[in-house]
This record gives C-alpha cells, structure tokens and sequence, in this order.
C-alpha cells in the first residue's frame, strides 16, 4: 500500500484528503472530495482516506465500491419498500384459503393483474429468495459503508493535534484573525473554553478545543441496530424462530398445531358466539347502524395435548392432555411458546350430507339406498348392496359459477355442490350423471332414469385460530433500541471544534461543526467574551 507523507512528517494512507496530523490538504488528492485552493475545505470523513475512493482496480474493489456507496443502500432500500408495498395488493399465498393451487387462484380471482402477479412472485413475497437477497444486500451495503467510513474517521479524529497547517485553518468555515492579544487575554480564552465543557488539548501554545465527539458515531450506531434489526427479519425465515399459521378447528375434532413439529395437538370442544342484545338502549343504535347483530364474545373452549410417543409416519398419535382453557380474541391460550389466537370463525359449516338413490318417475320414491358424504374427506366410491354404485365426480366445498362455470372459492364446506356419476346394474359402463346442491338438483342430460336426493344434513361450528411464535421479537426490539439511540446520538449533539493558533503579535481561531453553526458560533462568542478578540467570519456568509 502506498503512503503519503505530509511535510510535517507524518505517513498518511494512500487516499488522504487531509493530513492526519496537521490537516494540511494533499494536493493529489483534493479531487476526492473535490476541494479547490480557492474554496472551503471539504471535512467531510475528516479528509480521512476511504479505501471505496482510493482503489477500484480488482473485482472485490469494485464490489466494495458499490455497497459502500449510500445511493445504493438507499436504492436498495427504496426497492424494498417498493416490493413489499406490492406484496400487500393481493393476499399473500400463505393467507388465502382457496383449494385452487396459487398458479390458477390469482388468475382466476384477480385476472391478469393476479397472473402477473403470481408470475412475478408477488404471491410469496417474504419467502422469495430475491426478496432475502435484496434484505442481504441492504445489511451488507449498511456493513461496508459503515467499515469504509467510520475506521478512517476514528483513526483520523484520534491522531488530530492541536497544531494545524496554515491553509487548514484559512479554509475553514469559521475564521478569524486577532492582533495585540494579551496572555491575560489568552488565560481568559483557554478558562472559558473549558467553562463551555470543551475538551482542551494544547500543544506549543496552540489549542485544540473539541466537545460532542461522540455524536459523529449517531450515524453508524444507526447502521448498527439496522443490521440487528436485518438479522432479525432474516431469523423469520428460520422455521424454529417464527411461526405465523392458520388453523381451522371444527367442533369435536382434534388437529395438530401448525409449527410444533406433531408435538403439540388442539381438540375444539366447544365454539360459541355471543352477540349484543338488540334491544338494549346502550347498543341499540350502534347495531341499527350496523344492520345486524354484532358479535360480543366469540370464544374457543379448548384442549392442548402433547405427543408422548415417536412420530411415526401413519402410526396414530398417543396423546397426553397439558392443558385446557378457553381462547378468546386477545386473550389466547399459549404454551411452550405458541400462542394461540382467536381470528375469526364459520357457522354452521357442512358436515356431511345423506342422500338417497330412488327412481326418478317414483312417486313413493322408495329408497334404492342411501350414502352418506363426509364433506371434508369425502370417498370416490359408494357401493350400494344392490350393485348400485355412485361415483363422486366432482366437489366443489364452496359452491359459486363464475363465468358460467362452477367453481369453489376455498376448501372449507360452506356451500357444498357435488357432480355424482350412478351406476346402475342395467348399465354398469354407462353412468347417469347428477349436480347436487343446496337448493337445487340438475339432471344435465334431462334423460336420467334414477335422481338422488338430500335426506339429511348436519352441520357444526369451527374456530379459526391464528398459531403465532416469535423469538425474533427481542432481537427486533434490540435493532430498534440501538437505532433509536443513535437518532438521539446524532440529532441531539453535534461535533464542535475551535482552533487557536498563536501568531507573531496575536492569533488565528478557526472553528467547524458537523451542523448547527449558529450554535458554534454562539460558542465562540462566549468563549471570546470580555477580550479584544473580534468575533471570527463566517467565510460562508461573507462570500454569499
């Protein structure tokens, strides 16, 4: 690596802008910063030397170039932002319920848009791998540009001496000459800088006053608590740290917990809903407006158990109860670090429908035989004793016609329509073909000699519970701890320098501050005060 040296014999790294130890501005490199003689200095990084300005020859420097530059981080970032607002235009795949796999669901709910959408891989935004790579590059970019920065700055800050190159000072913003200055004058200066909790270094009569330094770090505190907040939305993909599931229960059945493993199971025993009492004159008017009932109190009563034996493949589960209780919204049953909340809910859901096979010109409608359909796991095959067979061809849980074809609009029972085919043993190869409903029985073909009707129905409730685990949440809450320190850091304080410089018959004094210069000049005014020193210039100012 290349080295610089000053003519007050300090070695500078390849890049310097400005001189570690006397400031004076190396004249090969004020491109960098794009200084010029007759302007400021640029103090910018201190002049520190960056290795993303000083090389850009191999393919790694050209990497580190590009994450180290802060357009690309807020690029990076404004593409994220971006991305994840489109992912909110639909629902996301995990959260909608349909049957249809998500390459038809989009396209047939929301046409082309949802086409494009699914295509792009907007259906599952947040476990895409491009949307990974794009939260990778933002914590790599926030790493690069913080090591490019702050390790020249903090080697640079801590070097700085009192004593400063003539052209460092001319060319500072706030500048100013004084003649005839007394050493009384001089002891009332130094006393005041340190009444106004400046920190004094001097060296050969020349002074270095500082205060606020550790402001300089709010930025890269900043980049710091981002980066544990990154870690921790990355860690939401890891199965074992964050479960966000959905859980339909019906009454009397037992499922397994989403996110456990098999480990933990949950038995509805009971679901119920509690609604407001239309005629009290407290709600009276709110439920008017709202043109129906509205719901008080809808709770889940119940049980957790726990798998005692191996989780074989098919082998039944022995379950050991570890808990029971009731599951209200806001008020969830947790265990082992699952929460379980209650979100929504379906009424009377189909449970199973019974229908019987008779002659179609049968006035008695004498029973030819009956089926009974489970509605959620429903058979091919039905063999009646008589060599009557009735195949289900087709089943649509939630019933609708769309585009003059019946479709299903999720996989739960809340409308059920089904197709059956009816063998007869006249016509064993020949198939009759019937449409089923609520409220309506089809016969396409209008030719059918048998018809089956619906004798019975039973329906029953079922909860719908949100399964949620977070362990990313004190890292989360960490990342924004950190984060919000270096806002306070950064916004509260700012970094001031004065510098005073012994002359022949007087002195020079020179200031900077990363912002807030009225309030460095106000300093200085205190800090001159009751000595002839006149007040410095804002060079700034002058030339506007």
């Amino acid at each position: 690596m290349n080295k610089i040296k000053c003519e007050c014999g300090h070695i500078n790294p390849e890049g310097t802008v400005l001189c570690e130890s006397c400031g004076k501005p190396v004249e090969q490199n004020q491109h960098i910063d794009g200084n010029k003689h007759n302007k400021l200095l640029n103090m910018r990084y201190d002049g520190s030397a960056r290795r993303s300005q000083t090389y850009n020859k191999s393919f790694v420097d050209k990497i580190w170039n590009f994450f180290s530059s802060v357009k690309v981080g807020v690029w990076l970032i404004a593409i994220t932002l971006l991305a994840s607002s489109l992912g909110t235009i639909f629902p996301q795949e995990m959260n909608n319920q349909s049957a249809l796999p998500a390459d038809e669901y989009y396209e047939v709910n929301y046409g082309l848009a949802g086409k494009i959408y699914y295509q792009l891989g907007f259906h599952d935004l947040y476990g895409s791998w491009w949307y990974m790579l794009l939260i990778a590059s933002i914590g790599i970019s926030l790493v690069i540009c913080s090591i490019d920065r702050v390790v020249p700055l903090y080697r640079a800050l801590k070097k700085q001496k009192p004593v400063r190159h003539e052209s460092f000072l001319k060319r500072q913003r706030v500048f100013g000459e004084a003649e005839n200055v007394t050493d009384e004058e001089k002891a009332t200066l130094l006393k005041q800088l340190k009444e106004r909790r400046f920190k004094v270094m001097e060296q050969d009569g020349h002074l270095l006053a500082e205060k606020g330094r550790f402001s300089r770090w709010g930025p890269y505190v900043n980049h710091i608590g981002l980066i544990i907040f990154l870690i921790g939305a990355l860690l939401r993909f890891v199965p074992a740290m964050y479960v966000d599931e959905q859980l339909w229960v019906r009454e009397g059945e037992t499922e397994v917990i989403p996110g456990t493993e098999g480990e933990y199971y949950i038995k509805n025993e009971d679901f119920f809903v509690e609604v407001y009492d239309e005629n009290d004159e407290r709600y009276k008017e709110a439920i008017q407006k709202e043109g129906g009932s509205v719901p008080k109190n809808y709770q889940t009563d119940a049980v957790l158990y726990q798998r005692t034996d191996d989780s074989l493949p098919g082998a039944e589960p022995e379950l050991e109860k570890v808990k029971e209780g009731s599951i209200q919204v806001n008020r969830p049953l947790k265990i082992d670090g699952f929460g379980l909340y209650q979100t929504t809910y379906q009424l009377n859901e189909f449970k199973s429908m019974s229908f019987k096979l008779h002659e179609k010109g049968d006035p008695n409608e004498e029973s030819l035989g009956e089926i009974t359909v489970d509605l959620i796991d429903p058979k091919k095959e039905y063999k009646l004793d008589n060599g009557y067979r009735v195949v289900l061809d087709k089943y649509y849980p939630e019933f609708k016609m769309e585009n003059g074809e019946p479709i299903t609009e999720s996989k739960y029972p809340r409308n059920p329509a089904l197709v059956f085919n009816i063998y007869t043993p006249e016509n064993p190869n020949e198939p009759e073909v019937s449409m089923l409903g609520v409220g309506f029985n089809i016969d396409p073909s209008e030719s059918n000699d048998y018809k089956l009707g619906i004798t019975n129905v039973e329906m029953r409730d079922v909860t719908g519970l949100t399964i949620t685990k977070d362990l990313t949440l004190p890292i989360l809450g960490l990342g924004g701890f950190i984060f919000m320190i270096g806002v306070i850091q950064g916004m509260y304080w700012n970094h001031r320098r004065i510098w005073v410089q012994p002359r022949e018959n007087g002195l020079w004094i020179a200031g900077h501050t990363n912002k807030n210069w009225y309030g460095l000049k106000r300093d200085i005014q205190q800090v001159i005060a009751g000595t002839s020193i006149p007040e410095p210039n804002d060079q700034l100012e002058r030339k506007e």
